[in-house]
Order: C-alpha cells, then sequence, then structure tokens
C-alpha cells in the first residue's frame, strides 16, 4: 500500500472515530511515537513537538534516508511517525515552556515519553499543564512511571530493558548461555504504547461522561510484566521449566526442503491428529509419549526425527498447509522477503511503502493492524521534516504573526 491509498473505500462516508480529537505529543524514539501514530490511523491529529537540537532522538536511528535539506531521518522514526505535524520549540527556555503551555488548551491529549519526572521539573507536568487545561488527558509513558515512588527513579530505559526486568529473558535463555536481548525487536516499546493507548481512549470516555480529564501513567516495566504473563504465573504455579528445556508440550521449529516451520501441539488430540499425518500412527500408543513430559522429553530422539523426514520434501508453506488441514497449529518461519510479499498482508494493507526523498525503492513500514469495517484504511500521509510545520502551527494556533515568529526563531526558542 503506498502513502496516498485508500483501502476499504466503501467506509469513506463514515470518516474515523478519532476525527476531531487533538494530541500535542511530546515524545520521542517508540514507545509513545507508535501510540500517537496509531491514534492518527483512527483519525486524531497529532502535533508532534521537538527538540530544537536534532529533533525526536528517533531521527538519528542507524539505517536512515536523507531529507531534503540533508539531514538524517533513522528508521525508528520513520516508521512511527506518519500522518503527524512537527514543530520545534526548546523546552529548557521561559519562552518555549510558555507557548507550550499556550498551545496546550487547543489540545484533547498532552502526551509524554521523558524521563519519569523530567518534564515536571520543566515546569510542564501533570499540575502544570492541568493548571491551564483542567479538562486534559495527559498521558506519561517511562520506564517506571511518575505517580508511585519505585527504586528505579532515574534510570533510562529502553525496551531490551523492560523486556529483561519482566523476566522473559531468564525464560527463554538456553542453558550456559547469555539472554538474548530484544528477541521480537521492539516488544517493550510497541507493547507499552498499546497500553498507554487503551489508557487515554479509556480517559476520554471518562471525560466525556464526567467533564473532567485525568493523568494516565504508563511504565515500561510494568506492561513487560503483564506482556509476559507467564512469568509470574507459571512460577506462582510450580510450572517453571528447566534452562532450554520448555513446557511439557510441543513448541518448537522443524525443517522443512526450504527453511523452518513452527508447531504448538499442547493437547492429546491434537497429538494424535500429528502422529497420523507424518505417518507415525504408533506414536498414540509408545508408552514414552504417553504424557506431554514425554514428548518434551523425546523431542530430540522421536518426534524431530520424524517431523523431518516427512516434512523433507515440502516447503514449509506446504508444511503448514498440512498440517492446518490436519487441525494442527502451524507456522512457517517466514523470511522479510517473504513477509513482504505476503498475499494475505497485501489483502489487508499491511505494508506501507514509504517514498526514499533521494530515490529508490521505497522503505517500508507496516500497515494499521486495526480493521473497522466502517472506517477506511489510509491515506496515510509521510513523516514530518524536522520543525517542517513550526511557522503553520504557531500561526493557526496562536495567532503568532511572522514577525512574532521571526523573533522566536532568532532567540533560538524555535526551530
Amino acid at each position: 500500500m503506498q502513502l496516498g491509498d485508500t483501502g476499504n473505500p466503501d467506509a469513506l462516508p463514515f470518516g474515523r472515530p478519532l476525527e476531531g480529537v487533538r494530541v500535542l505529543a511530546l515524545e520521542q524514539m517508540q514507545a509513545l511515537p507508535y501510540a500517537t501514530q496509531l491514534l492518527t490511523r483512527l483519525g486524531a491529529e497529532v502535533v508532534k513537538i521537538e527538540s530544537v537540537k536534532g529533533g525526536d532522538l528517533g531521527r538519528g536511528s542507524q539505517p536512515s534516508v536523507t531529507d531534503p535539506e540533508g539531514r538524517t531521518v533513522g528508521a525508528t522514526f520513520l516508521r512511527n511517525n506518519l500522518n503527524k505535524r512537527s514543530i520545534c520549540v526548546d523546552l529548557k527556555s521561559d519562552a518555549g515552556r510558555q507557548l507550550v503551555l499556550d498551545l496546550i488548551p487547543r489540545f484533547d491529549i498532552v502526551a509524554e515519553n521523558f524521563k519519569g519526572g523530567a518534564l515536571a521539573r520543566m515546569g510542564l507536568g501533570y499540575d502544570d499543564v492541568a493548571a491551564v487545561h483542567p479538562e486534559v488527558v495527559y498521558v506519561s509513558v517511562s520506564g517506571f512511571g511518575n505517580t508511585t515512588p519505585t527504586p528505579y527513579d532515574g534510570w533510562p530505559a529502553y525496551a531490551a530493558i523492560a523486556e529483561a526486568m519482566s523476566g522473559i529473558y531468564d525464560y527463554k535463555r538456553p542453558p550456559g548461555q547469555p539472554p538474548m536481548a530484544s528477541p521480537v525487536g521492539a516488544l517493550g516499546d510497541i507493547g507499552t504504547a498499546l497500553f498507554a493507548t487503551i489508557g487515554l481512549l479509556a480517559a476520554l470516555r471518562h471525560r466525556d461522561v464526567t467533564g473532567q480529564g485525568q493523568y494516565v501513567d504508563v511504565a515500561m516495566f510494568d506492561s513487560m510484566v503483564a506482556m509476559t504473563d507467564i512469568v509470574v504465573n507459571f512460577w506462582s504455579m510450580g510450572a517453571w521449566p528447566k534452562p532450554g528445556q520448555g513446557l511439557p508440550m510441543i513448541l518448537d521449529g522443524f525443517e522443512a526442503s526450504n527453511g523452518w516451520f513452527i508447531v504448538q501441539v499442547g493437547r492429546e488430540h491434537e497429538f494424535a491428529r500429528l502422529a497420523e499425518l507424518v505417518g507415525q500412527p504408533e506414536w498414540t500408543t509408545d508408552e514414552r509419549l504417553a504424557t506431554r513430559q514425554g514428548w518434551r522429553d523425546h523431542m530430540d530422539d522421536i518426534i524431530r526425527p520424524g517431523l523431518a523426514a516427512w516434512a523433507a520434501d515440502k516447503t514449509n508453506v506446504e508444511a503448514c498447509f498440512a498440517l492446518a488441514e490436519a487441525g494442527v497449529a502451524a507456522g512457517p518461519c517466514l523470511t522479510p522477503p517473504q513477509v513482504i510479499d505476503d498475499p494475505h498482508l497485501a489483502a489487508r494493507n499491511m505494508v506501507v511503502e514509504i517514498p526514499r526523498p533521494e530515490g529508490g525503492d521505497p522503505v517500508l513500514t507496516p500497515g494499521n493492524p486495526i480493521k473497522m469495517s466502517k472506517m477506511p484504511d489510509g491515506p496515510e500521509t509521510r513523516m514530518p521534516w524536522l520543525g517542517e510545520h513550526t511557522d503553520e502551527v504557531l500561526a493557526s494556533e496562536l495567532g503568532l504573526d511572522a514577525d512574532a515568529i521571526a523573533r522566536l526563531r532568532d532567540e533560538g526558542v524555535i526551530a
């Protein structure tokens, strides 16, 4: 799907559910920008405030493209900032802080993901913002929260830090090996962003009913403990597996002729279907495989060789079609080109093409996974260049004329 294209065009007359909702985002990297981009896809308007010295830290990530001014635009920024407008304000200056406070009453939501307590120290915390806009929904995303004392106050946090602290890295760590960091990309960022989105939508609903704003405080550590729920739950039930062993079930990768596929079997009737399909019906009467723990114990000497022989003349996709037809859950381990060319994803507009400013093949980023029968899919607009909308926003929102804007720029308050 290209920028500007629209999927589900029959839904265009209905508009989008968040049209009219306005968000002022003091954000960087991914944990909040993913959430606010999701809001734009649902119809909200997002104005992004960036630093006058280089902007969102995600602009400096790698790999990158180059904007029309020759500045770096990193991948983290590219995939999290479609459909937004960008202004550059020096939040550390009194004049910059006042500009933000002047803008705030014109927005429904103020969202920030600075390190815990940082904006409060700048005079832009919840109490400061609520003083000028009592009905505001103020959303904070940080490593360890802002509203409760914690021993981790002041710790910087990226996705992998919160993921590690959730316990899931230890759960998946092979015996004698260090933990693998970021095994599924930015789970800590995107997972936290989803909880922040749910919280702010609930707070908007509460405001609709009561007329009252509130503070939504979301910690990455909390979010990862929630998303990796098996850690505390399984441990409490005595089901913590030995390193490298896994739970008593089949949840493993198996090799086909062209790559790998994953099979999950956790019930006896599923195991019987698997045994029949792969030509090993005797597995169902083999005492060694009579329990789920037996499946685990004999993975390498019985089950894996059996599946390898069955799948040797099949592609991973062919193997999974056969397994699915037999009622066994399986999925191919797709390579990036296979993901990009997948017909399911194409049909659901899940790969968005972003033109490179310097030309060449487009940058690809995931589309909106939320499909609604009465909401069009797209169109999307490109990510903003650094400070691209500063003059436009200050003129339209605050009524500043060209001379006033020029003075602010000369003083370094905006860029």
